[in-house]
């Protein structure tokens, strides 16, 4: 390993601790409220003629409805998880749709969990407080499994993904959205290499995974069809939308004469650094994952 690789995972182990992730997340969540009225913390799927351009959230839920095309599974009485599920908007948006459906999702906030259940009373979702690396389910258990850009706080490590295929029933799917590394990390121009570390710091995350070494992981853990969809173009409209965003955030809070958390801003300073990363597109992509097992 380069002297330049060891210093760069060095410094992503350093910057990203279970601390500073329930952190990340507990503070955050005015800031997600601010990015979508229905809390879908990820970014968007954009379809011509179905979903608004200038409406977020029409983008972010299309995103929602992709995951759960892909997992196809029985809309009657199926078990789901979700591995990183915020305060649950994907779990509400699932459940809206397929009201048979049952979905279980983790996180490790413990204020995601108690607003998050508040928000699916009277409906078959439930938020525990667990790490998406060892979870509470049974081995073959569940009828299928989602990460919407939560993988990436664990560098889309293999035990996430061996995790994911312990608890899955066979035949059942595993679906990810995500962005990941066209290359290897240290392979990196400078300019690249400062935004994925910028947007690292200000997200908490351990690092995005090579796409091609996550395929191969999938492989080797024992998932079958595994798929691989470069859908950077359907969600770089949503993308669009993060200066916007920012901008009309940061006014607000001047508005009403409050001061920015330290946490609001890392995490404005990483939605930006997502913007520039996304303008390296030979070095990053976005992608949905879909693989059986």
């Amino acid at each position: 390993m380069s002297t330049l690789s060891l210093l760069h995972k060095l410094k992503l182990k350093k910057s990203t601790t279970k601390e500073k992730i329930i952190q990340f997340y507990d503070e955050a969540t005015e800031d997600y409220e601010f990015w979508s009225k229905d809390l879908n913390m990820h970014f968007g799927y954009y379809i011509p003629f179905k979903t608004n351009l200038f409406k977020r959230d029409s983008m972010l839920n299309e995103m929602n409805q992709q995951v759960f095309n892909r997992l196809d599974m029985p809309k009657r009485n199926s078990l789901v998880a979700d591995l990183g599920c915020g305060m649950g908007g994907t779990i509400k948006y699932g459940l809206r749709k397929y009201p048979l459906t049952n979905i279980i999702g983790v996180t490790l906030s413990s204020f995601q969990v108690r607003e998050g259940n508040k928000r699916l009373q009277d409906i078959n979702g439930l938020i525990l407080e667990e790490n998406y690396n060892h979870t509470s389910f049974q081995p073959n258990s569940v009828d299928g499994a989602y990460a919407m850009e939560s993988l990436c706080h664990s560098g889309h490590s293999e035990q996430s993904l061996c995790e994911a295929h312990r608890i899955l029933k066979p035949g059942s799917r595993l679906v990810i959205t995500d962005a990941f590394l066209k290359k290897n990390a240290d392979e990196l121009c400078i300019g690249s290499n400062y935004c994925y570390e910028q947007l690292c710091k200000g997200w908490s995350l351990e690092g995005l995974g090579s796409i091609e070494d996550v395929k191969t992981s999938l492989t080797q853990i024992g998932f079958r069809k595994v798929t691989i969809e470069d859908i950077s173009f359907r969600v770089a409209p949503s993308v669009l939308h993060v200066p916007f965003a920012i901008t009309g955030f940061i006014l607000k809070k001047l508005f009403r004469k409050e001061t920015l958390k330290a946490q609001s801003w890392k995490n404005l300073k990483g939605s930006l650094f997502a913007l520039l990363s996304g303008l390296h597109m030979h070095n990053f992509g976005y992608y949905i994952i879909t693989a059986e097992k």
